[in-house]
């Protein structure tokens, strides 16, 4: 794996006067995160950062919308052959960046179509990075209100450094109960009411 990728950052970058890898502004992790790390630096070196996050997002929500494409891709029985050739097909009608290209070449070259969504966001969390966004997400019961919400962004502000910008994502989830879990970037913090009665419950049954 570890070769396969390193094989893979020398096809993203087309120049050979520079082959260290630009760094990302923020870590990410696992098999997305490798691949979205070595596409970060490369568009970096060529000034195509913009065009490659827009072609991700893109070719996500394309992936998502078509079922015939998503099986397609993730059919196992269809030649890897005739894979690359749709791939070249899709990645020219959509006028992707040749990185971009390089990138689903690269995913269907491992068998890792099903990596793509979570690349395209691990991208997406290094360009917020790269803006000095740092990522949030609210996780509470219920939606909230624009009032509660104005207050949890107030409050998230407070986490971070100057120059940097809040990108909070809300969630709803029933089954937390009440209370609220919050992600700042790479710290978590779990305020829900379905984990404090977990820890309740545990005590309880420790003192029995």
């Amino acid at each position: 794996m570890a070769k396969n990728l390193s094989v893979l950052a020398r096809q993203f970058s087309t120049s050979t006067a520079n082959n260290a890898l630009v760094r990302s502004p923020v870590p990410v992790y696992g098999i997305e995160g490798k691949y979205a790390t070595a596409l970060y630096s490369a568009a970096h070196k060529q000034k195509a950062l913009d065009a490659v996050e827009k072609d991700l997002s893109g070719f996500t929500a394309a992936l998502k919308a078509d079922k015939k494409m998503g099986d397609f891709l993730y059919d196992p029985s269809i030649q890897k052959t005739l894979k690359n050739n749709g791939l070249i097909a899709i990645a020219e009608k959509m006028k992707m960046n040749e990185l971009s290209k390089n990138l689903l070449l690269a995913v269907s070259e491992n068998n890792r179509f099903q990596f793509l969504p979570a690349i395209s966001n691990a991208f997406s969390t290094i360009m917020a990075g790269h803006r000095g966004e740092v990522v949030c997400e609210v996780t509470t019961a219920k939606p909230l209100d624009a009032a509660m919400a104005k207050e949890v962004e107030g409050a998230l502000a407070g986490f971070l450094k100057k120059g940097e910008k809040a990108l909070v994502n809300y969630k709803d989830d029933p089954a937390i109960i009440g209370g609220m879990v919050v992600s700042v970037g790479d710290k978590f913090c779990d305020m829900s009411m379905a984990t404090k009665l977990n820890k309740y419950s545990e005590l309880i049954k420790s003192a029995a």
